[in-house]
């Protein structure tokens, strides 16, 4: 996980179904980081950087620096209707805090169907 990412992001003061219906008509996005066993953080985005970020096709798997601290996204929600994104969720991780990312693998479906784990392990699609 050498790439980082960073995004601007502001704190907010107010939460809420209210306050965060006026953010996404400001063209913001709201959010928050939570973990390490710190208090959660209330923050918003800008939604033309979020989702610029989210076409890049490996946003999860990315170190994002809000604020001057290193998060992983954990969850984006996206509206039903318009396929914007109305939430995310990041979590918090330090310098040498280990943690756990499943990685989606796309092959040919002749190529991996009916193949067991230790043959995928020897084809080296697994190390």
């Amino acid at each position: 996980m050498s790439d980082t990412l960073t995004l601007a992001a502001e704190t907010r003061d107010r939460v809420g179904k209210g306050a965060s219906r006026a953010l996404r008509r400001d063209g913001r996005v709201p959010a928050v980081i939570y973990g390490q066993n710190k208090d959660p953080l209330s923050i918003h985005l800008e939604e033309k950087a979020l989702v610029k970020a989210l076409s890049t096709g490996h946003f999860f798997t990315t170190v994002v620096t809000l604020n001057g601290q290193r998060t992983l996204p954990k969850d984006v929600a996206f509206h039903p209707v318009t396929d914007r994104p109305t939430h995310v969720d990041f979590l918090r991780v330090g310098e040498h805090t280990a943690v756990t990312v499943a990685v989606p693998i796309y092959g040919k479906l002749g190529d991996l169907y009916g193949r067991r784990p230790m043959m995928l392990i020897g084809m080296g699609l697994f190390t």
